[in-house]
């Protein structure tokens, strides 16, 4: 036998070796890593799954998007965009006002000031200092979309916090006027548009970028939007963000988008508990954390809470709903959690029954109790 054969061979049996040591470590390992324990309403199960691209555009996009209310009930939303706290909106979302109030998604309810509003371009800037120094959305650089691409409109429609409604640019360079603004170079969109939509960004659905703020809807069905593209306004709220106006021009609401809608304890309730619920599905933990209140937390730490959650699929939300108690919402939801055991996946449903109530002035899930559906 030659001598580059004993070499191969002699390769070979090092790297089986290798491959034996190596599967044998796996088995003896890894399973001991997989034992955690259920915490709140989802069991232990195996590695989680990576939660799709648009999920996670759509999850870190909502982070930024806020909901904007005037003393009278007038709504709207907007969204963070830069790290001085600034908020893009429309200007007949805050038109009549210097003060707003600011509803975030986490459920911190904030003070926001006016500094910049268009009287011709619907278009406004309002300070929430309390956000400063948090990430922001990115603006597009560059106005480049066109018919048929996929956007996400997103807002607070007739109320409902952090709603996303998906579709396409219709059309482009669509000009209306709704007095007393003027709309130029609009993009048209298929997304609807409800009242409470209006300020709320265009989100490109590839990219994650804000390429328009959503102003108007066309019809009485709210079937066609519109959305004003960020390269008509971008340096308009820079110069804004930069030198914040102290005298605002006088300006009127409109019926572009702006509603009156007031939001009970258990809309709000069943939106916090929704919340917590998307942001365990997106794998963002601090979030979720960040929703219980502050004895729940002083009971579980944040290691523990995470921990529980590591080894858990897809939580599916089949039904919600809720009840006032006293200055508490008790909000009943049932789920379908996704665990993959060691024997395979498998699918359990719980019904649990959270209570919801005002923490500082922070809506907090403060308690749950969970049972398996049998």
């Amino acid at each position: 036998m030659n001598k580059g054969w004993m070499i191969s061979i002699v390769s070979s049996v090092i790297i089986i070796g290798a491959g034996l040591g190596g599967y044998t470590y796996i088995n003896r390992t890894v399973p001991a890593q997989l034992t955690t324990k259920p915490l709140l309403a989802v069991t232990s199960s195996s590695a989680a799954s990576k939660p799709n691209s648009l999920k996670t555009i759509i999850h870190e996009a909502q982070k930024k998007v806020v909901m904007i209310r005037q003393e009278d009930g007038i709504l709207g939303s907007g969204f963070l965009y830069n790290t001085s706290g600034d908020v893009i909106t429309n200007a007949h979302v805050v038109a009549g006002t210097k003060k707003v109030e600011i509803k975030t998604a986490d459920a911190r309810t904030l003070d926001g000031t006016v500094i910049g509003i268009g009287t011709d371009t619907d278009i406004a800037v309002v300070r929430v200092p309390e956000l400063a120094d948090t990430k922001p959305l990115s603006l597009a650089p560059s106005s480049k979309a066109d018919v048929g691409d996929d956007v996400l409109a997103l807002g607070s429609p007739l109320g409902f916090q952090n709603t996303v409604t998906t579709g396409i640019i219709s059309g482009v360079n669509r000009n209306l006027t709704i007095d007393p603004y003027i709309y130029r170079n609009l993009y048209q969109i298929s997304a609807p548009i409800a009242p409470g939509n209006s300020g709320g960004p265009l989100i490109d659905a590839s990219t994650g970028e804000v390429i328009g703020i959503n102003s108007a809807a066309a019809t009485e069905s709210n079937s066609i939007g519109f959305s004003i593209p960020v390269s008509e306004i971008r340096d308009m709220v820079t110069e804004w963000s930069a030198h914040p106006v102290q005298n605002l021009p006088e300006t009127a609401s409109t019926d572009t988008g702006a509603d009156e809608e007031q939001l009970s304890l258990t809309d709000e309730g069943e939106y916090l508990v929704s919340y917590f619920y998307d942001s365990l599905n997106a794998r963002d933990y601090v979030t979720a954390y960040s929703l219980l209140g502050s004895r729940w937390q002083g009971k579980l730490a944040y290691a523990k809470f995470r921990e529980g959650y590591l080894n858990t699929g897809t939580v599916t939300v089949d039904r919600i709903s809720s009840e006032r108690s006293g200055d508490q919402a008790i909000v009943s939801i049932r789920i379908t959690a996704e665990e993959r055991k060691d024997t395979g996946t498998v699918y359990t449903s719980y019904q649990i029954n959270y209570t919801a109530g005002y923490e500082n002035n922070v809506l907090k899930i403060l308690s749950g109790k969970a049972e398996k559906v049998k």
